[in-house]
């Protein structure tokens, strides 16, 4: 999709009401979607987080970024995520979070961002974060430049691509609660992309849906 046309349905997209969870467990493992019924957010007492879901121009057409995190001794390493990570005490807000990071991780300035709209938090139970996912566009190109101590690639999605429904899958994997089992998942190249950005992505494409 050009950009500008995009931009044209920037303003439509903060009226649509959120499916939330709805649109999170239709890519959620059962066995996550079961263990999430019930949790007690006072006793669990989770860390917080935010990401940023950042479309931009590339060569007039609408695009969207993801990363391939680095490998390291942690349950999220080498997955495919949106740019994004902890809530520090002087960042004030989880919106400034999402900026921050977006900054350290692929190089992209506050100033260059602005920021949409909220979507639904989201809980991962593996690291105990609650995630706060935020929708950011550049209206210029932009040229990245990844910390390659976090991020070892970038994904340029095309938003066209994105919408495609042939990028759902079903794949069987383990994971940290659970052996071989099957799991929804994005195909977008040669990554395999689920669980929690893979939720989130979800709700994001819905959206996109109502209004494009």
């Amino acid at each position: 999709m050009d950009f500008q046309d995009f931009l044209e349905y920037v303003p439509k997209l903060v009226a649509v009401t959120l499916p939330a969870k709805e649109a999170h467990f239709k890519m959620a493992p059962l066995e996550r979607i079961e263990s999430l019924k019930n949790l007690n957010f006072d006793s669990i007492n989770p860390k917080n987080a935010a990401v940023m879901m950042l479309f931009y121009p590339k060569k007039g057409r609408t695009h969207l970024v993801l990363i391939v995190r680095n490998s390291y001794e942690g349950v999220h390493s080498a997955q495919i995520a949106f740019p994004g990570g902890k809530y520090e005490t002087l960042d004030v807000t989880f919106e400034k979070t999402a900026l921050r990071e977006t900054h350290e991780e692929i190089g992209i300035h506050p100033e260059c961002i602005e920021i949409i709209m909220p979507f639904t938090n989201l809980y991962i139970q593996p690291s105990n974060f609650m995630v706060y996912p935020f929708l950011g566009i550049c209206k210029d190109e932009i040229v990245f430049t990844p910390d390659r101590n976090e991020v070892v690639n970038i994904i340029e999605l095309p938003l066209n691509d994105f919408l495609n429904d042939d990028l759902i899958i079903t794949t069987t994997m383990s994971t940290s609660y659970a052996k071989n089992i099957k799991i929804p998942a994005f195909k977008i190249n040669e990554y395999i992309v689920w669980g929690a950005t893979a939720m989130m992505l979800n709700e994001l494409k819905e959206v996109l849906k109502k209004v494009l």
